[in-house]
This record gives C-alpha cells, structure tokens and sequence, in this order.
C-alpha cells in the first residue's frame, strides 16, 4: 500500500468548512487576518530570492509556482496576481471544488488538483520554481515523507516558504485555548498540538529530505500592529528553505 500523508479526519472536517472558505468573517475568518502577513512575507523572500523587481505588481512573472495545502485558494490566487504560473494542491476534493469555483469566477487561471501531494509526485519531475507550504505540516501523518516528497518536486534553486505552530506551552494558551476552544476563531479539534513542531525539529526534518533552512521569522500578533512578521516564534513561524 502506498504511504499517504493524508488525515482523513482533519480532511473531513476542513471539508464543512468549504462553502464558508472565502467569507472574511465566517469559519476561515483567522486565514483572512493572516494572509496580509503571510503574503507580505513570501513576496518579500520571492523578490529577494530570484532578483525581482519589487515595484513590479507582476513581479512573480516567469516562476511556476504551487501551493501544497491550499485550502480554497486564500494564497493561490493573490499569487497568480503577482504574475506566478500557479497551481494548488489540497487533500480535501471539497476545498478543491471551492476553490476551483472561486477561481472561475474571478478569471483566474488556476490548475487546482486534489490528492495526497506522494501521489501528486508519481511521474513529476522537479519543476516548481518555488512551492509554498504555509499551515500544512502540522496536519500530515507522515511528515518526513511529506517533506521529501515537497523536496523532489523542488528545482534545483528554487525556493520552499513554509509556515507553522510553534510546539510550545504559549502556542497551546493561545492557538489550541484560545482561538480554538474559546474565541472560535479555528475549527474546534482542526489542531492537535502534540503534533506541532518545534524550529529545530522542522529544521532537521527539511535537512533529512535534503533542503536547508535559510530563514526563521515570527508569525505574530499584536493589538496595535495586528498580525505581522516578528523575531518572535513562540506561537507560530515562517520561514524559507532551499536544496541542500
């Protein structure tokens, strides 16, 4: 049998979420607060990475791009905006028909698949100029196969973004308490934190599936600066890598 990273739980409860996916104050609302941030971040390492022209508002054009958990489309789509020929890739078939829907009705022209990203690999050689991977290692089974098959998917110079949980006391008060249990602001039972991992172990793992970690970041929130890029990754982090 062929090894899956697919939860088939997590699967089917992202999967209600669906229809709601795009509404800023419905299920997904926390996404929405986030994506600027998130969004700031990869434009920034992209532009950096490849020389980009960062007053270009299609600085993107020219890399092919995909975007592993993609949900419906939060990411997906402001990256075919800056110019990315972009595809998504989720384990969900709901979220991918969601997304494919919202896609269609803004004219975007989005190659949405939905499948288990070791199948996707079957036949595919190495060519996304870089993959983004933001919020998705925490809800895979196998991790490390999960992170060599992103890596094979990689060229050779191209650019992993990645985020996720932090596997700390702090990040379980506020992710797992708070935004889940009280605030409501995730899916209760989307996350179980003892599956969360810590910078170094994320790190070594990308290092066993022969990409190297080239930066580190926060992900944090403040009441006066909202969410945004910090040195602080108690909670949550983001970061690049690239093959080793």
């Amino acid at each position: 049998m062929e090894t899956t990273t697919r939860d088939p739980e997590n699967v089917a409860l992202f999967a209600t979420l669906a229809a709601d996916w795009w509404n800023p104050e419905g299920s997904s609302r926390l996404l929405h607060r986030i994506n600027p941030a998130r969004l700031g971040y990869v434009r920034e390492r992209l532009v950096s990475h490849f020389g980009l022209d960062a007053r270009n508002r299609r600085a993107l054009a020219g890399l092919r791009a995909l975007d592993i958990g993609c949900g419906a489309g939060l990411l997906t789509e402001p990256l075919a905006r800056m110019g990315a020929e972009v595809e998504g890739l989720d384990a969900g078939e709901d979220v991918i028909a969601a997304a494919r829907a919202h896609a269609s009705a803004q004219g975007l022209d989005i190659r949405y698949t939905a499948g288990d990203v070791i199948a996707f690999t079957r036949g595919r050689k190495a060519s996304y100029d870089f993959i983004t991977c933001l919020e998705v290692v925490e809800h895979v089974t196998e991790i490390e196969e999960f992170l060599s098959a992103v890596s094979s998917l990689l060229k050779p110079g191209g650019l992993l973004i990645f985020s996720t949980p932090n596997r700390t006391p702090l990040s379980w008060a506020v992710l797992i308490a708070g935004a889940e249990k009280i605030a409501k602001l995730i899916p209760e039972s989307g996350h179980d934190w003892r599956k969360f991992v810590t910078p170094d172990e994320l790190t070594q793992k990308l290092a066993a599936s022969g990409l190297r970690a080239t930066q580190i970041s926060g992900l944090s929130w403040s009441p006066t600066r909202g969410f945004h890029i910090s040195a602080d990754v108690s909670i949550n982090y983001i970061g690049t890598a690239v093959h080793a």
